[in-house]
């Protein structure tokens, strides 16, 4: 799984309840013009918005609860604000989140945040499997435990990304949320369900992987990349600072063998990067 997490920076979570289509923002009960007004304006500023839902709850609320998150890799922040409707985004000053600057619309929120894939009109994985696993975390939690759109890799269901920092674990189930929502909490991730950090590209989260395998750091904080290289023959040199002192992993990236499907009901089986380390 490592090395899969979705490549974002800077996130718009939009509270709507009720169904999503197999494209959230635009298949809700979101107007018709403002949900495509709202995808342009994030798409021109670089920004992801994620539809998100409390648990087991599809009632319409007074407010809506919207965080706006960038996820570093230095400085992650969250900040948190009410909107009377989706529209209320469309006049809202963004643009400082496309630098990674906080607008200072809301009020600051630590963290952590918890979203689990429900989409199941995306992919019925992820129904199946990430409702299970928001209801089991809910209890622990409260809320800070959000239901939402699709995150990517619906194969690694059930799909839970953490805020700030937009960590993504995938194949967690309802027994094993609590552990690994709580080892977050504490700074700490659980590498067996690992799938990487979203501010890094594919291959220096499957770089960060590797070096975490082998040097034991489990600690959020313990790990910061340097410096990245594209070298001849489609390898990466990707050099990180932990443990006082600089250490570099070379990886390629190559098509997975053998074939496998990419979702649930997927009817074509695909080849998906994967990634092997050349030097330690």
């Amino acid at each position: 799984m490592y090395g899969t997490a979705s490549t974002v920076t800077n996130w718009i979570l939009l509270e709507q309840p009720g169904s999503w289509g197999y494209t959230a923002l635009l298949d809700s009960r979101i107007p018709a013009g403002t949900s495509r007004t709202l995808w342009r304006h994030a798409r021109d500023r670089k920004l992801r918005i994620v539809l998100v839902r409390r648990p087991s709850d599809r009632r319409k609320p007074d407010r809506r609860h919207c965080y706006l998150v960038h996820t570093g890799p230095e400085t992650p922040w969250m900040e948190c604000l009410e909107l009377n409707s989706a529209e209320d985004l469309l006049h809202l000053d963004l643009d400082p989140m496309a630098e990674g600057r906080a607008p200072d619309l809301g009020r600051r929120e630590e963290g952590p945040l918890f979203l689990i894939c429900t989409n199941g009109r995306r992919d019925p994985c992820c129904a199946e499997r990430g409702r299970p696993l928001a209801a089991a975390l809910a209890p622990a939690f409260g809320r800070f435990v959000w239901e939402c759109s699709h995150i990517g890799g619906d194969r690694f269901a059930g799909n839970l990304v953490c805020f700030p920092h937009g960590i993504y674990f995938g194949r967690v189930g309802p027994e094993e949320a609590k552990p690994v929502a709580r080892a977050y909490a504490e700074g700490q991730l659980s590498l067996n369900h690992y799938r990487g950090r979203s501010c890094y590209p594919f291959d220096v989260q499957a770089a960060e992987y590797f070096v975490r395998r082998r040097l034991g750091l489990a600690g959020i904080d313990e790990i910061q990349l340097v410096e990245r290289t594209e070298e001849e023959g489609g390898w990466v040199r990707v050099t990180f600072f932990a443990r006082g002192r600089s250490v570099t992993t070379v990886v390629l990236s190559r098509p997975a063998l053998p074939p496998r499907p990419l979702t649930c009901h997927s009817v074509r089986l695909s080849r998906p990067h994967s990634y092997e380390v050349l030097e330690k």
